[in-house]
């Protein structure tokens, strides 16, 4: 029998599409995945689902399963599945944020539970834990001034932000869930990323407890900076402007490491049509890192498919080993 306690856990900070591609690479290995997703998102089948139920939006939840899962394709795909019916009702809906959202209601709202029946039932190989048990709110202020609440309308906006923080959808301060805090003072490496840096990694890390657990923690930590850059909101970052941008936000440094991808992304391979947030490359800077005091690890992370720029979630995965034995 595999012995757990020998197992290096692995907590990993994110969501949207970004988080997948590690937790997937992440489970084949001999590490305890934990995954920590956002519970800001109010856009698509998880508002929607969100609004009408007042729970925490499923979406990140639902990818984070699947992709710790250990259930054959055919059922992930049933899981994963999103109706195109012309149903007013169903239309865009995924068939496991409706499950998400039944389960939390048997559970009585404790997600919680919910998850944690879902993930035996889905044979989930790790751990998916919402940053916090209230559906928050994201606030952005952007550099001319303006205020805007709600990631959907954040992202939409394509504006240069300033900073960002979060509250509870009354206005009042949001929480770290006590699991969460737990997940990250026990351990061994924490990874920020991939992922949209505003709208899928800041909004865990602002709230209140995690920058300071994150602080306490033995654990190294690790930015797998973005491909690309998003519209309007990262616009000429370099990787080392990201975690700068982390660090205002949080008001320390918490980075120990950067992955960042220096193989050349052919731009003819990119639908920038379909991927409207996608600006160009992100690119290392040595000295600013090196600055820092945050140890810089480049090479050739990219894997292009479908019209888009992403990282080799097998290549990451190994590197973020490497990092564990050093």
């Amino acid at each position: 029998m595999v012995d757990k306690k020998n197992k290096k856990r692995i907590v990993v900070i994110g969501g949207g599409s970004g988080l997948p591609v590690i937790l997937r690479p992440l489970r084949d290995l001999y590490v305890e995945v934990t995954a920590i997703v956002t519970v800001a998102d109010n856009g698509g089948s998880s508002g929607i689902i969100r609004d009408y139920m007042n729970i925490i939006p499923p979406g990140d939840i639902r990818n984070a399963l699947a992709a710790l899962s250990r259930m054959d394709e055919d059922t992930l795909k049933i899981f994963q599945h999103r109706f195109e019916s012309s149903d007013e009702f169903f239309q865009n809906h995924a068939l496991g944020n409706l499950i998400i959202a039944a389960m939390s209601e048997v559970f009585n709202g404790d997600i919680y539970k919910a998850i944690k029946k879902l993930s035996d039932f889905l044979l989930v190989d790790g751990h998916v834990l919402p940053v916090s048990e209230s559906a928050l709110t994201l606030h952005a202020k952007f550099n001319d001034g303006l205020e805007i609440s709600g990631e959907h309308e954040i992202t939409a906006s394509h504006k240069v932000i300033d900073h960002i923080w979060v509250t509870k959808e009354d206005g009042s301060e949001a929480m770290a869930a006590g699991e969460v805090l737990n997940a990250i003072m026990s351990a061994d490496l924490i990874v920020f990323g991939p992922g949209s840096l505003y709208t899928s990694i800041l909004p865990n890390l602002v709230i209140p407890g995690v920058t300071q657990a994150i602080e306490k923690t033995k654990a190294k930590t690790v930015y797998i900076s973005n491909i690309m850059t998003q519209k309007g909101e990262t616009d000429d970052f370099s990787d080392a402007d990201h975690i700068t941008a982390i660090n205002k936000n949080v008001g320390t440094n918490i980075v120990d490491y950067v992955i960042t991808n220096t193989k050349e992304v052919n731009e003819k391979n990119v639908d920038f049509i379909k991927n409207d947030e996608i600006s160009h490359q992100v690119f290392p800077n040595l000295n600013a890192v090196a600055r820092m005091g945050i140890k810089q690890i480049t090479g050739d992370f990219l894997l292009e498919e479908n019209g888009g720029a992403y990282h080799d979630g097998k290549k990451i995965a190994k590197k973020l080993i490497e990092i564990i034995g050093q």
